[in-house]
């Protein structure tokens, strides 16, 4: 089980996509003691990885000392970070507090491409070398692109880049318009685009030893077994089934892009969340509603259920449209 913690809402940089809206720390982020409070539950309820991201997580002051603490009690803590302030000093002290992976985010091989969409004009030059950093010390780190219209041809090439670099993986996102991202909502892939991309990144998977996993794309599961891919993961969306998300001020969610708040860390116990909400039981039951409910793949899709809400008055049990098995 796999659960993310917003560290905190404050970023270096203003990207076009951010589901967050980082920027500025807001007033009620969980303090060091709060914090350290949150890691021992979540170890607790069962979760073996714990994802530190923001916002950008080098942000907070206390980071190194949380992921310390997080691998003492027995967490295997990985960053989410933008990966432009990952000095070689900085990857060492990551590395020596017991961090396991980085996931480093990169869209565009073109730097101003990149640059205009992370909102800096260094972003792509200090991204590139935060990798090398992590690469040049040992600091196992992966590449994670967000797809959109205007850089789907670039995916391909991404995976061939992060293989040259030295990274471990390629994690591709599709957009979910939620936050900042609702403002380029028309940058999201059609249906027939979106298969097909899905079918190109599967395809190279078989071609390369590097870990190919596409994000907000459950179909990915469907297609890879149709190909008769021995795939290492087993079901597409987890939102509330063995995934959630903690926002910076304590907010659980089960996913990301799915902007429904089951509870708050700091008034009920996060095992008590997760094992309670009303909203983590629903998703649970897996009845959606339309052809993913009667979707034979259903059980190993599921079925984006963020992208269900957002085109769908917020019912995230709803059908998936942008499947090619949807019928609308």
């Amino acid at each position: 089980m796999i659960v993310s913690w917003n560290t905190t809402n404050k970023c270096n940089l203003y990207c076009s996509h951010c589901y967050r809206e980082a920027g500025e720390k807001l007033k009620e982020e969980l303090n060091t003691e709060e914090a350290k409070k949150l890691i021992e539950e979540i170890q607790k309820a069962g979760f073996k990885i714990m994802i530190f991201s923001g916002g950008e997580p080098l942000m907070r002051e206390d980071i190194f000392e949380l992921i310390e603490y997080a691998s003492e009690i027995g967490l295997r803590p990985v960053l989410g970070s933008n990966g432009t302030l990952i000095t070689k000093k900085v990857a060492e002290k990551l590395k020596s507090v017991g961090l396991m992976s980085v996931g480093i985010s990169l869209d565009s091989l073109n730097a101003e491409k990149h640059n205009k969409f992370r909102g800096d004009k260094n972003a792509f030059r200090d991204t590139l070398l935060g990798m090398k950093n992590c690469r040049d010390i040992g600091l196992r780190f992966q590449i994670h692109t967000t797809v959109m219209e205007w850089n789907k041809d670039e995916v391909i090439p991404i995976t061939d880049f992060a293989v040259a670099m030295g990274a471990s993986a390629h994690h591709i996102f599709f957009l979910v318009p939620t936050g900042r991202g609702e403002n380029i909502e028309e940058e999201v892939l059609n249906r027939d685009e979106y298969e097909s991309l899905l079918k190109d990144i599967m395809n190279k998977q078989q071609e390369v030893e590097i870990e190919i996993k596409p994000t907000c794309a459950p179909q990915f599961i469907r297609i890879g077994e149709s190909m008769g891919m021995k795939l290492r993961f087993k079901r597409g969306c987890l939102a509330g089934i063995s995934y959630c998300i903690i926002s910076p001020k304590g907010d659980v969610q089960p996913c990301a892009y799915l902007n429904r708040v089951a509870g708050n860390v700091k008034d009920t116990s996060f095992n008590y969340i997760w094992q309670n909400s009303s909203i983590f039981k629903e998703l649970r039951t897996q009845d959606y509603k339309g052809s993913c409910g009667v979707c034979k793949f259903k059980h190993n899709c599921g079925g984006c259920r963020a992208r269900a809400a957002y085109y769908n008055n917020g019912d995230y049990m709803a059908e998936e449209g942008l499947c090619i098995y949807s019928n609308k």
